[in-house]
């Protein structure tokens, strides 16, 4: 690729003036505060040049709702997607993405080349980058990001998307700004694990005492001091009030720059404005606090629809999500304890995190598929998403154009096929009560845990809650909140099934998802982080996943993917839940805005919105 460079800069001042808009019906969308801005920073040696679509000007914020807080700031360890929604902002990777043209470009990374053995990538750092601390941000920055994400205590998602056949890929770095990458075989998904959602750059300068001291993973936490997170992206943390909001603020040493000279972020500040509910969250943007909203319940897109012109916003329609629900159980044994980790007390290797009775039913194909069976999806659509959904069976969405399989294996609704396979395990109602018993006189009954600020996984769950009765299954619905949840998903495994979903990779490739597929996967959700397959089908994943890595061509790789999918549908580990189609509103007030349906829908650009001028 060839560099971008940019021979001189200016420091620019901006300005952008208050505005205040009032719409019709009580719906104000309420005035983003500006002021003067003055680029005080030199520019770097060798900037980023974005070209924008609409040149904006500086000042102003913008504030989106969202109903969970952020568990950690430390970006490379977060796993959840209301820490990496905040994260990805706040730290810089070699390689973008653009969500919009759908190709890669450059970040810290100004260039690259792969030699003709397909295994060595070179990068070539920009010079003059710098943290939010005005410390340069150098090739070794990008060394210590290898470094925590090979790290076998911290184990962080990305080091799924670093190996090859559980090979850890040889890095180094022959000078300052020049990263050499080798991987050992050819690798198709390495720009994908380069880029935003993937290995993020940690300052080394901030970070290097924590890692070797062993307290990396507690690191960057939601009680750190803002001006104690140094940040390497467009973005450093203003200020976090838990319940309340995250604040992030211009890095103003941010490399980043447009076509016309002026230093990125456009916006003063960026708020993430906390609220209880998907409920809360609809009435703050009718009442015009909010600008932005991901999160809309379908049963209010027609209000959205109706109301656009005189809310002073637009309601995007982007189709079907690029992320899916769906439940799994748990599958989790105790494993080994690696150096470093302490014994799971109380609990001998091999044994289950659920009760003995209750691994053995999720651990039978057949059990997986009856569920699966009971499960009407057509009455979940019209009245948990009120029409707006589509149904579907694999991780991947219509909303992938290239990857998706639209014929796959599918357990849809067949309630008399899914007694006659529950009765075939031998499983009966005695007492008539209800609920089946296995062959021991255990009651078939699980807690089911989902998020409870998420109204349609709430509603989710009580339709499979009321059909799983339908067959003879008890389920007790435990909403918790979000944080609890994947406390019980990645650290303490106390749960039965959880409901919940995955947010679509970005770019939407097949390696991106290696840490859900991999046997040894941080989101491998039924058992995460095995230290070897403990089935031959996650084996065989293992080899395919292998496969599409290393073969270049892609109609192999297309063929090593649906042999994958076929596998994971016929296993029943995740029961799949239908998709929601896709409405957002923005506020008519900012320039750039370009939603996408991949994540993030509506930040993803962030650093190039800009608050319009007043119109006369």
């Amino acid at each position: 690729m060839m560099p971008t460079s940019m021979r001189s800069l200016k420091p620019v001042l901006a300005v952008a003036l208050a505005m205040t808009t009032l719409a019709a019906g009580g719906c104000g969308r309420r005035a983003a505060e500006a002021d003067a801005y003055h680029d005080a920073v030199p520019p770097p040696e060798e900037p980023m040049v974005r070209e924008v679509a609409t040149v904006g000007r500086h000042g102003g914020r913008f504030i989106f709702g969202t109903t969970v807080a952020p568990k950690t700031f430390n970006g490379i360890m977060a796993t959840e997607t209301s820490s990496l929604d905040v994260d990805n902002l706040l730290f810089t990777t070699l390689v973008a993405f653009d969500n919009a043209t759908q190709k890669f470009g450059p970040e810290l990374a100004k260039s690259w080349e792969v030699a003709p053995d397909g295994v060595t990538w070179t990068f070539h750092l920009r010079k003059g980058a710098k943290a939010s601390d005005g410390h340069p941000i150098t090739a070794e920055d990008v060394l210590f990001a290898f470094d925590i994400a090979y790290d076998p205590v911290l184990h962080p998602s990305i080091q799924d998307l670093l190996k090859v056949g559980g090979e850890k890929f040889k890095v180094s770095a022959p000078d300052p700004y020049t990263v050499v990458i080798n991987t050992l075989k050819p690798n198709s998904a390495l720009l994908d694990a380069l880029c935003v959602g993937g290995l993020l750059i940690m300052p080394k300068h901030a970070l290097e005492a924590a890692f070797k001291d062993g307290s990396f993973g507690s690191a960057y936490n939601v009680s750190t001091p803002p001006d104690k997170l140094v940040t390497t992206g467009a973005w450093r943390l203003g200020q976090f009030v838990p319940g309340e909001k995250v604040v992030l603020a211009r890095n103003p040493y941010y490399y980043g720059f447009d076509q016309q000279k002026q230093r990125l972020p456009y916006l003063n500040e960026l708020v993430f404005l906390l609220v209880p509910d998907q409920d809360a969250a609809d009435l703050k943007f009718r009442g015009g606090e909010l600008d932005g909203l991901d999160n809309v319940k379908p049963e209010n897109y027609k209000w959205y629809e109706d109301h656009q012109k005189d809310g002073k916003f637009t309601l995007y329609e982007l189709g079907p999500a690029h992320n899916q629900y769906f439940f799994w159980f748990n599958l989790n044994r105790v494993q080994a304890a690696l150096p470093g980790e302490k014994p799971v007390p109380g609990k001998k290797v091999g044994e289950p995190f659920t009760s003995p009775e209750k691994y053995a039913w999720f651990n039978n194909v057949t059990f997986r598929r009856a569920v699966s069976l009971a499960v009407d999806r057509d009455a979940m659509i019209p009245s948990v998403f009120f029409g707006y959904a589509k149904k579907n069976f694999s991780l991947d969405t219509p909303a992938n154009k290239e990857w998706y399989i639209p014929d796959l294996p599918k357990y849809d609704y067949n309630p008399a096929e899914a007694k006659r396979l529950l009765a075939s395990l031998g499983w009966k109602d005695s007492n008539g009560d209800g609920v089946l018993e296995d062959t021991r006189g255990n009651p078939i009954t699980f807690t089911m845990k989902t998020n409870a600020d998420n109204i349609i996984r709430v509603g989710m769950a009580n339709f499979v809650r009321d059909d799983l009765a339908k067959v003879g299954i008890k389920v007790i619905l435990t909403p918790v909140d979000f944080n609890t949840l994947i406390t019980n998903l990645r650290a303490d495994l106390q749960y039965d099934v959880i409901l919940l979903g995955l947010q679509g990779s970005v770019p939407p490739t097949p390696g991106n998802g290696q840490n859900v597929w991999r046997s040894s996967g941080e989101t491998h959700e039924w058992f995460i982080k095995q230290q070897k397959p403990v089935t031959p089908e996650e084996a065989r994943i293992d080899q395919l996943m292998d496969e599409i890595l290393t073969n270049q061509d892609v109609a192999a790789q297309k063929k090593a993917w649906r042999e994958m999918q076929v596998i994971v549908s016929e296993q029943a580990w995740m029961i799949w839940l239908p998709v929601l189609e896709i409405k957002l509103p923005v506020s008519n007030r900012f320039g750039n805005v370009q939603p996408s349906i991949m994540a993030h829908r509506l930040l993803w650009n962030v650093e190039r919105l800009y608050v319009k001028p007043r119109e006369n």
